[in-house]
């Protein structure tokens, strides 16, 4: 595949690393002259800005939080006079502050750029049809995913998440052939279009899709669903340009991002030192050109790891694995430290069982209680003894996170559904 693409530069491991070294160079010595807050942080840790020689020099340098974007609202680690920015996009945060990014020119460029690698990587070509499922407005992902697929070339059809009714006749009267959505949106569509006979009235191939943690079977659910040829897991955040950050190629074996425009670091949460190699850690990110708010070592709260080595496909960019949950989605249940995922993890190894599931955290007299809801396939009927599944489930929970959970199996769709992503803990435990 090497040599084919007309977006994704064509670089080697050297070449990468001197785009990173010059990048982060130009970066360091950018914010130092244009950022009080950065000039402040890096004089605090005793860096020259002129002193970087080496990408191990990295380390030096301070890390960056979402709590300093949130003190510096309204225009935080603004590193450009204000007359040079064009946009502004902001986190979808419920509490405090909303993290706000703003953006040069340039960096809306760099943008599209990096997403019309992601469609380009997912082989779309400018016949495709993409049906764009995503918040539009301050939130990046609709403007995101519409600037890259037009840059790209391909037909935008800008629909905006939720209308299902809408949704489904664009799949039928434009033939959109691309969805691009969060897995919980793509797992509604498939839905619906079962339940209303539309499988062989649409012509899907492809669905991109992310914003949020998901499990092999929630994936496979969607897939034969929707009739899909192929679906790839995308990456991104509003800090770091917004989605397109990086995309799983057809190897499936990890997401390429783009190594070019910004260094990857998996730390150690709880130390902030280096992880092992192919140990999992947070993702903490360092732009190279990004103008008007550049990251330094920013902590994303993301957990996942590095992929070493050339993957199968050809392309040349390096991988981490997919998201795999946020560092800040742990919770503690009767002194356990959970993940999530560890549930969904448990959850996989059960066939009869749908992807859908839902952790509840209450306190009785002075006791911690986890339930976790669960939904039954459609094909299981009452075939399946809800009762004894659901024992199974608890016992598997208490074998592999070693707490005692009672577990609900209910129908099919009688747990919540989003446009969005889904809210898997209710932690209604208040406190001590």
């Amino acid at each position: 595949m090497a040599g084919q693409y007309r977006f994704i530069p064509q670089m080697d491991e050297e070449q990468i690393a001197a785009t990173q070294l010059s990048g982060l160079q130009w970066t360091v010595k950018h914010v130092c002259e244009g950022s009080p807050f950065y000039r402040e942080r890096i004089r605090e840790a005793g860096v020259d800005p002129e002193g970087i020689r080496s990408l191990d020099d990295l380390r030096s340098l301070p890390l960056t939080t979402a709590d300093d974007l949130k003190e510096g609202y309204p225009l935080p680690l603004l590193s450009v006079p204000e007359q040079d920015i064009v946009r502004v996009h902001a986190s979808s945060g419920t509490t405090g502050k909303r993290k706000v990014l703003s953006y040069t020119q340039k960096d809306v460029d760099v943008w599209k750029n990096m997403f019309a690698r992601c469609y380009e990587l997912a082989g779309l070509t400018p016949m495709d049809r993409v049906q764009i499922c995503v918040g539009y407005g301050l939130w990046t992902a609709g403007a995101g995913f519409q600037l890259g697929c037009e840059h790209f070339g391909a037909m935008a059809l800008p629909v905006g998440p939720g209308l299902i009714d809408i949704q489904l006749q664009m799949l039928q009267d434009l033939g959109s052939t691309a969805l691009c959505s969060t897995a919980s949106m793509a797992l509604l569509m498939g839905e619906e279009v079962q339940k209303r006979g539309l499988a062989d009235k649409i012509n899907l191939r492809t669905a991109i899709f992310g914003s949020e943690a998901h499990t092999p079977k929630m994936r496979r659910q969607f897939e034969q669903a929707l009739g899909l040829e192929s679906s790839f897991d995308i990456s991104g955040m509003t800090e770091l340009y917004g989605p397109g950050a990086g995309l799983e190629c057809e190897a499936r074996n990890g997401i390429h991002y783009w190594g070019d425009i910004y260094i990857v670091e998996i730390l150690d949460p709880a130390t902030l030192q280096p992880v092992e190699p192919g140990e999992v850690g947070e993702l903490v990110v360092t732009t190279l050109c990004k103008e008007a708010s550049p990251l330094v070592r920013y902590r994303t709260r993301d957990l996942t790891r590095v992929l070493p080595g050339p993957c199968a496909c050809g392309c040349c960019m390096p991988r981490h694995d997919k998201i795999m949950g946020r560092s800040d989605d742990m919770f503690i249940f009767r002194g356990v430290n959970i993940y999530p995922g560890q549930i969904a993890s448990v959850l996989e190894l059960f066939p009869e069982l749908a992807s859908e599931y839902q952790i509840m955290l209450s306190r009785r007299e002075g006791l911690d209680h986890m339930l976790v809801r669960v939904e039954r396939l459609p094909e299981g009927g009452q075939q399946v003894d809800d009762v004894r599944l659901a024992k199974a489930v608890s016992d598997e929970i208490r074998k592999q996170i070693l707490v005692r959970t009672e577990v609900e199996v209910q129908r099919p769709g009688a747990l919540p559904r989003s446009f969005a992503k889904t809210k898997r803990v209710q932690d209604d435990r208040g406190e001590d």
